[in-house]
């Protein structure tokens, strides 16, 4: 399963594998049960993981890159019914993070869908797949 065909539906919880698109919806594949079914764009909205950034101090990153993070950290995960022990759990794999506007819900998802995908994803953007192009000269493009 590749990471950029993992979507977020609005309404629908979990995590999903786009696995066809439509003019109305796409067909999906969830992660949690793999029951696979058709989900209306007219009701529901579709997020690719790829697309969804978080706010740090500085410049906002990519998802991936707190996953990664996550991945790399010997730190426990902490219990999702906690506040106080996620913010401290992001504070400790994830510093840079602005927890003035990355709330607890916010959090309590990342670690939910951390835990779907950890086992079943690489960890990386479609745009790290790409090689750069060389010219004739042997330049980069």
């Amino acid at each position: 399963m590749e990471y950029n065909k993992i979507v977020a539906i609005t309404g629908v919880g979990g995590l999903f594998e786009l696995l066809s698109s439509k003019t109305d919806g796409a067909i999906v594949r969830s992660l949690e049960d793999n029951s696979t079914k058709f989900i209306s764009s007219r009701v529901h909205n579709f997020s690719h993981l790829e697309s969804i950034e978080v706010y740090t101090v500085n410049q906002n990153v990519n998802l991936v890159d707190v996953f990664k993070a996550m991945k790399e950290s010997s730190t426990p995960l902490p219990a999702a019914r906690d506040n106080a022990s996620l913010k401290q759990y992001f504070q400790e794999v994830f510093p840079d993070m602005d927890f003035e506007r990355v709330y607890a819900s916010d959090m309590k998802k990342m670690i939910r869908w951390f835990e779907l995908l950890k086992d079943k994803v690489e960890f990386k953007l479609s745009a790290e797949d790409e090689e750069p192009i060389a010219s004739p000269a042997g330049e980069e493009k």
